[in-house]
């Protein structure tokens, strides 16, 4: 675990002496343990959970009460690492009252010390205003999965010297407006160095490049949970899926066979069980 907490002025202290941010998703209390003795310096409660967790094509109809409930599982741990939750579809886009109101729940209820919102110019004025109420806010700009039907699906942002010049200009805007972090994801390389050269909050990369000020992934990929799904920015460190596939399956085998358990597993038994009826 890391030997303090890791805060906002901590990661813009990172940016400013050259060391790498480490960030992944995470949503739930076990996961919270593990990445945290790992050393991982921001935890991501990501609406990606729609698609790892939720099995949804896209992200779109995670809610907020879903994503509240994933942060006070991930909060509950007390991480040493930044906690950071992400605003789903349709809960700060209406009006800034209500990105407040639900942003405020994501910090009272949850217990997260940080939104994520997706967006450019759009959002300025959410994040002012967020900004201006107390609540961090981690900006994200490039490929944005909550509009994903109106990009027409997972493409590649700042191919063109205009659009790079664009995403360049959406950075410094939410700098401006009070932004603690952006996230770029799939943004070209080059696209990615002019923006982290141009801010001087950290970027954090997905899907673009080497030369942002950390990377995130999400965890299942990391893991290699989803084999069939391998998107050339993703480098798996583990290959989790056919060892638990492996173990579920011995399990299964060993109960139908007679195996487990034995009378040596009750007797020996000093725990309570995980799942046992209330006398």
């Amino acid at each position: 675990m890391s030997a303090s907490k890791i805060t906002i002025p901590g990661l813009r202290a990172k940016k400013t002496s050259g060391e790498r941010i480490t960030m992944l998703t995470c949503y739930d209390a076990t996961f919270a343990h593990l990445l945290d003795a790992a050393g991982i310096e921001i935890l991501l409660i990501g609406d990606s959970l729609g698609m790892v967790i939720q099995g949804e094509a896209t992200t779109l109809p995670v809610t907020l009460e879903h994503v509240l409930y994933h942060t006070q599982c991930v909060t509950r741990t007390a991480p040493a690492a930044h906690v950071v939750t992400d605003m789903p579809f349709m809960s700060y886009q209406s009006s800034t009252v209500e990105a407040l109101r639900n942003a405020g729940r994501l910090l009272k209820e949850g217990k997260a010390e940080a939104v994520k919102l997706e967006g450019g110019h759009a959002i300025v004025p959410t994040v002012m205003a967020m900004t201006q109420a107390g609540i961090p806010v981690m900006a994200h700009i490039g490929l944005r999965p909550q509009t994903v039907l109106q990009m027409g699906g997972y493409k590649i942002q700042g191919r063109t010297p205009d659009t790079q010049a664009a995403l360049i200009a959406e950075g410094e805007a939410l700098e401006a407006a009070g932004a603690y972090a952006i996230v770029l994801e799939g943004i070209t390389s080059e696209a990615a160095a002019a923006i982290t050269a141009r801010v001087t909050i950290p970027t954090i990369g997905i899907g673009a490049g080497p030369h942002c000020d950390g990377q995130v992934l999400v965890l299942y990929d990391l893991l290699g949970m989803n084999p069939n799904f391998s998107p050339r920015f993703v480098k798996p460190y583990a290959s989790l899926a056919p060892i638990i596939r492996d173990a579920a399956g011995r399990y299964a085998a060993e109960v139908k066979s007679g195996h487990f358990p034995t009378e040596a597993h009750a007797a020996h038994q000093t725990t309570r069980p995980r799942i046992c009826a209330e006398s």
